[in-house]
Order: structure tokens, then C-alpha cells, then sequence
């Protein structure tokens, strides 16, 4: 990972050039979304840069506006694993419509077919989880397209447009759901059947 920042610094001109860092604060997995948080602080801190960070929803429904004809509702949404979407929607001017949250599959497609016309969809959960949102009129671009993938471009499109956080207090990732290390820890703790 610190590989690519630093070629990313470099393509900007080196780190000289870099005036501030930008993340993603999720929704992700627990591990990773720490591992970005403290990385991107780590960075900031030692090149005495702000750090800024975006919910990576927003980041995918950016792209989804670049995308779209600008007539439609924007559905961003990122395989949860464990069967689930983490998803939010996106008016056709680009305000969140529906916050970010985990869905499984089934209620999100019960929820875009309540909408009165079905949205545009991409992320990593609108691939896996694109017969089921299709089922609903939802459409779903190939899976090679790379709106469904979050771009580096639009985390720094929302930054620079003032839709981040800065500073360490908003540098909180989006967790939607308990760590699994607190699952298998209630798990673990049930009474064993004999």
C-alpha cells in the first residue's frame, strides 16, 4: 500500500507538491478501514500535511454522476461479505438520499423497488448482487466498467469540493456493523448444546 502512495506522490510531482491527504472512511471491513485510517494520520502527521477523508459511498456515487445522464437516481453499493451490501443513495443532483447502511441483498432490492423509478447502480455489491437488484429494474453496468471501482480521483473530487472531514476527530471510519472479533466473541460465550 505505501508503495502506491508514494508513486502516487510521485505522478503528482513528488510531496512537495501533495497539500493535503485524502482517504476513504468506508463502510469496509474493521481491519482495513483502520489500517487506511492510521496510515493516512501516520502520513499526514509525518510530511505535516491535513488529512481529510470521504465516505467511500460518496466516492462511487460521484462516479455514478459522471456515468449517468443526470435523470436518474444513483444506487453506490460495496460487497459486505457475510451476504450483505453496504449501499447508499443518490439523488440525481448528488445529495445522499438514503444514508449509508448494511443491507442483505433481499432488503435492498425491496427498497430500490419501492423507488418510483429504479436508480443506476455500481460498486463491488451492485456486481455480486446484480441479479437481485436487477430483478427490481435496477440497472447495473458490465462488470469490467470502472465505475465500479473507487477511484482515488473522486475521493479528491470530494475533498476538494469541501464534502470531507478534516482533522482527526472526523477521521472516523464508517463502521456499519460490529467487528466480527465481537461476533465470535458472543458466539463463543453462548452455552454449549449437548
Amino acid at each position: 500500500m505505501l508503495g502506491e502512495v508514494e508513486r502516487a506522490a510521485e505522478a503528482a510531482g513528488g510531496w512537495g507538491a501533495v497539500d493535503r491527504i485524502a482517504v476513504g472512511l468506508g463502510p469496509g471491513s474493521f481491519t482495513g478501514l483502520r489500517v487506511a485510517v492510521a496510515t493516512a494520520r501516520a502520513l499526514g502527521l509525518s510530511r505535516g500535511l491535513p488529512v481529510s477523508g470521504v465516505c467511500t459511498l460518496d466516492a462511487i456515487g460521484l462516479a455514478l454522476a459522471e456515468a449517468a445522464d443526470g435523470s436518474a437516481a444513483r444506487l453506490a453499493a460495496i460487497d459486505a461479505r457475510r451476504g450483505e451490501v453496504f449501499a447508499a443513495l443518490y439523488a440525481p443532483g448528488g445529495e445522499r438520499l438514503w444514508e449509508p447502511r448494511v443491507y442483505s441483498p433481499r432488503e435492498l432490492a425491496e427498497r430500490v423497488g419501492a423507488l418510483a423509478a429504479p436508480p443506476l447502480a455500481a460498486g463491488s455489491g451492485a456486481v455480486r448482487f446484480r441479479r437481485q437488484l436487477a430483478s427490481r429494474g435496477v440497472v447495473v453496468p458490465e462488470d469490467s466498467d470502472p465505475v465500479h471501482r473507487v477511484a482515488a480521483r473522486h475521493v479528491c473530487a470530494l475533498v476538494a469540493a469541501g464534502s470531507a472531514g478534516e482533522g482527526s476527530g472526523s477521521l472516523a471510519p464508517i463502521y456499519l456493523r460490529p467487528p466480527d472479533a465481537e461476533r465470535w466473541r458472543e458466539r463463543d460465550s453462548l452455552p454449549k448444546q449437548a
